[in-house]
């Protein structure tokens, strides 16, 4: 095999000019953590620190100082100044990296290498000052992995600390609330939640329409034709939004703590605590933003109308524009009404008994029209302020007699359930129980368990029945604001409906209706929807039965 050398040529003709040398582009990257870290590492003694370093190197020519201050190291996701360096390296403006360490750099060890090899694949190496490493050097990669190692398993420790920092926190009853978007509060500087007024006023109507029966879709249509925002800031409302509201104790001013914690310190990602980490329950915590009592009675709503799923099969209906489709009864055949529109001359709307519409059907109920109906309703309402004493007595005999009984009995059955689990908690642990039992212990332990489970049947049952009474409160409470709105402005001076029910009507006063004083003079159709059960129409008149237990008969 033969080679043969090509010897190379003089270049001729050419004027050999001498430059400047090109200066090296550096750019410095600064993080800071926490606001606790020394003040030799603070964010701004960083940032001072490299300009001077960089510019003080008489072949170094400063690209950019990229610092995130009060970000984690663990990801990348959140850095902003990181990703927009790497893109600049990308792009070809910088030529090489200077950080103080590499857990500066990033503590997720995977990040790290990946970081790494894409500068060194570019031709950027990166400077580590505190461990005086060089990417580009042969023995550098070996260095970097060891080292991300330890800052990984660094940061690992860091984040148990601040777990079993936050659960003493906890377990003293002290609150940390790590977000403030949710409607009604803001967390002040110190972390507790502070009222906004403005919000809370939204807040206190969704409590309001949901135990006066709206649905979640009429609460959410009524929120967004009024242009009202969530927590959030978002214009669109979601059911699943509307029912966590309602079931979020904080607003009666309580705190359920660790809800969720995060399985991974690297992703952050976090999942709800289903048991396997305690939680905290810290009663008065702040201000609430609805009563006790009204967030209790939510629940109870929440219960009602499950049960009334579970045992019809069917949701209970709740559209505004088939109020009186639902309501409209007949006399005769005890069928609803159905809504008929005729077009002629200035056009007659009528309703009519569904039975008696289908052909062969026998039926004597009348045909009324619509203007009659709506005059009805009028009437009735503008009759209420006659059963006022007589609906704050029903008011005050629910909460005397049916739901103190129940209240008694649901805490006799709270105490026994609470007493047998201390005794199976005993037998697991010791393997006896702490008294001598009557049946052979096994035995003994078999009906401890099927009393629990009676016990449990029974609480379901009284809850059942405090839902029912607790709502038919709520619609008492209700319908004595909308009389108090007809008859006296409202005012914090404002005439008492009775101890027993005075919160409620401040609660349920609506602000659509404190402008209005005096006889209704128009139909509503949402008073409809809160307010009446049922109407039976008879030959010649109508009995308007309100939820809150009134009948009112009305010539028609």
């Amino acid at each position: 095999m033969a080679v043969r050398i090509i010897p190379a040529q003089p270049v001729t003709g050419s004027i050999r000019i001498e430059t400047e040398p090109v200066k090296l582009r550096v750019a410095a990257y600064c993080r800071v953590s926490t606001e606790m870290e020394e003040q030799e590492s603070s964010y701004e003694a960083q940032v001072k620190h490299y300009t001077s370093y960089i510019e003080g190197n008489g072949s170094w020519a400063l690209a950019g100082i990229y610092a995130d201050e009060g970000i984690s190291g663990t990801g990348t996701r959140k850095r902003e100044q990181f990703r927009k360096m790497i893109d600049a390296c990308e792009k070809g403006e910088i030529d090489m990296i200077i950080t103080k360490s590499i857990s500066r750099f990033a503590r997720n060890t995977l990040d790290c290498l990946k970081y790494i090899r894409l500068l060194k694949g570019l031709n950027i190496p990166i400077l580590f000052e505190k461990e005086n490493i060089n990417t580009m050097d042969a023995k550098g990669e070996l260095l970097i992995t060891i080292m991300a190692s330890i800052a990984q398993q660094e940061s690992q420790s860091i984040s148990q600390n601040v777990r079993m920092g936050i659960q003493y926190r906890f377990q003293q009853g002290r609150p940390m609330v790590q977000h403030n978007w949710f409607l009604g509060y803001t967390k002040e500087r110190n972390g507790d939640l502070m009222i906004v007024p403005e919000e809370a006023v939204i807040v206190r109507r969704i409590y309001r329409d949901f135990l006066e029966g709206l649905s979640f879709g009429e609460i959410i249509q009524r929120l967004e034709n009024d242009h009202i925002k969530t927590g959030a800031g978002r214009d669109k409302w979601y059911s699943s939004t509307i029912q966590s509201m309602l079931r979020n104790e904080k607003y009666m001013g309580d705190l359920l703590l660790q809800k969720g914690y995060t399985i991974d310190f690297l992703t952050k990602e976090k999942v709800r605590n289903n048991g396997e980490f305690p939680q905290y329950y810290v009663e008065n915590a702040h201000e609430p933003i609805v009563p006790r009592e009204v967030f209790m009675q939510v629940q109870g709503e929440f219960l009602r109308r499950e049960y009334t799923r579970i045992h019809t099969g069917k949701r209970e209906m709740h559209r505004s524009n088939l109020a009186l489709n639902q309501r409209l009864v007949c006399s005769d055949c005890g069928s609803t009404y159905r809504r008929f529109a005729k077009q002629e001359g200035e056009g007659r709307t009528d309703w009519r008994c569904r039975r008696r519409i289908e052909k062969g059907t026998p039926c004597k109920g009348r045909i009324i029209q619509e203007k009659v109906l709506h005059d009805a309703v009028i009437h009735a309402f503008n009759a209420l302020p006659v059963y006022r004493d007589e609906l704050i007595r029903m008011h005050e005999r629910i909460a005397c007699l049916p739901l103190a009984q129940i209240r008694e009995e649901l805490q006799q059955v709270n105490q026994r359930i609470e007493n047998i689990q201390n005794e199976l908690s005993i037998y697991g642990e010791t393997g006896s129980l702490s008294y001598e039992p009557v049946l052979p212990l096994q035995e003994e332990i078999q009906h401890l368990q099927n009393e629990i489970r009676d016990l449990n049947e029974r609480k379901n049952a009284l809850l059942e029945r405090k839902a029912e009474y607790d709502i038919r409160q709520v619609q008492i409470a209700s319908l004595l604001a909308r009389i108090r709105s007809m008859t006296e402005p409202y005012s914090e001076a404002a005439g008492d409906d009775g101890q027993a029910c005075s919160d409620y009507n401040d609660f349920f006063i609506r602000t659509e209706h404190t402008d209005h004083i005096g006889p209704i003079k128009e139909f509503n159709n949402d008073d409809v929807i809160r307010y009446i059960a049922k109407i039976t129409v008879y030959d010649t008149y109508l009995i308007i039965a309100f939820k809150a237990g009134i009948e009112i008969r009305a010539e028609a």
